[in-house]
This record gives structure tokens, C-alpha cells and sequence, in this order.
């Protein structure tokens, strides 16, 4: 009998230099930060990190697996709980793509003023080639990529779709699209690095 394969997607790994510089000893604001996965891999380097999930269940796993960080239960569009522009980094992976385009516009412009000038946002979206996950290959080229997966609202996005997420406020480090084992399926995401700019 196989064992089921035990999924790995250390992402984040390769990022913590530039995490813990732009830090500079302020909290990490993490958004979605479900059962503290990457929450745990912040706060072994060292930084302080605030998570915020709307799962009660999950919030309660993140806080036995990573004691040392505070966590929030509560919708990512309610306000934060940390002043804005005193942010060094936020990280949101796989958490933005759940909302209308007005909703996500709203709520990266947000995260911008959350930032410190010239803070760090590290965030993974749902790919429109995550055919394992519910992206749909019947849609054409340019359609919106926002519908009901299982009864959960879920937005693909192409790299359209993310530059014009990010076209205002914002410099762009990285856009990677990419596999990921993740889950019990290859999971196909974008993974977005961004500079606040000065406003």
C-alpha cells in the first residue's frame, strides 16, 4: 500500500533574505494565513509575524503550531489589525483570489497603504492553467475568471489579469507562474513579488 505523498511547497525559503530586510524588525502582516504553515517558516527566521484567517479552526492550529505569533479571526477585507504604513512586509499566498475585481482592487490598494514605502508584498493567485482546482478551459481569452468552484468563489488569473492587478502603486520584482506540490494535485499559481513605490 503507497503512502500518500506528503506535499512540499517550501516557497517561501528563497525569499527570506529579502523578507527579513525589508522587515527591519517590524511585523510580518500575513493574509490567509490559515494553520500557520508559512506562518512557521517566518517566525524561524526570527520575524514577528501577525496572521489573520476567517477559519476559527484553523486560527486555533496556527496558534499551537506557532506560539510565538499573533493571530486574528477575521474576514482579510476587515480592517487590520496593525496601523497602516508601519508594515515592512506582507505575505498573502493564495488568499486574494476569492473577491469580485472591485473587491480585490480594494483590497491590494489597502495592502499598499498597510506597507511602509518601499515595503514587500510576496503573494501567490490561482492560475488560469490550475485545471486541478477548478480553472475551466472553456473560457475565452480576456474573460473575467471569476466563478463558483464547488460553491466557493474562486478567480484564475493570467498575467494580464495580474499586471492589472498591480498596475497602480506598486514596482514588480517578480511574476513567476509555476507547480506547485502543494496538495493532493499539482496546484499551477502565479507568484507575484512587489515593491510598495512612494506615493
Amino acid at each position: 500500500m503507497h503512502s500518500p505523498k506528503t506535499p512540499t511547497d517550501p516557497w517561501l525559503d528563497r525569499w527570506l533574505p529579502q523578507v527579513v530586510a525589508h522587515a527591519d524588525g517590524a511585523a510580518i502582516l500575513e493574509l490567509g494565513c490559515g494553520s500557520g504553515r508559512d506562518t512557521r517558516t517566518l517566525a524561524a527566521a526570527g520575524l514577528r509575524v501577525v496572521g489573520i484567517d476567517l477559519s476559527a479552526d484553523a486560527i486555533e492550529e496556527a496558534r499551537a503550531r506557532v506560539p510565538t505569533a499573533a493571530f486574528h479571526c477575521q474576514d482579510i477585507r476587515a480592517p487590520f489589525p496593525l496601523a497602516a504604513g508601519t508594515v515592512g512586509v506582507v505575505v498573502a499566498s493564495l488568499s486574494l483570489h476569492y473577491f469580485d475585481w472591485p473587491e480585490t482592487l480594494a483590497l491590494v490598494e489597502r495592502i499598499c497603504g498597510q506597507l511602509r514605502p518601499g515595503g514587500l508584498l510576496l503573494c501567490r493567485l490561482n492560475s488560469t492553467r490550475d485545471f486541478h482546482h477548478g480553472a475551466r478551459r472553456d473560457l475565452e481569452a480576456g474573460a473575467d475568471n471569476f466563478y463558483l468552484v464547488d460553491g466557493i468563489p474562486k478567480r484564475f488569473f493570467d498575467r494580464a489579469a495580474v499586471d492589472r492587478l498591480f498596475a497602480s502603486g506598486w514596482r514588480l520584482l517578480s511574476a513567476d507562474e509555476q507547480v506547485v506540490e502543494r496538495y493532493q494535485q499539482p496546484k499551477a499559481l502565479w507568484e507575484v513579488i512587489l515593491e510598495r513605490l512612494e506615493r
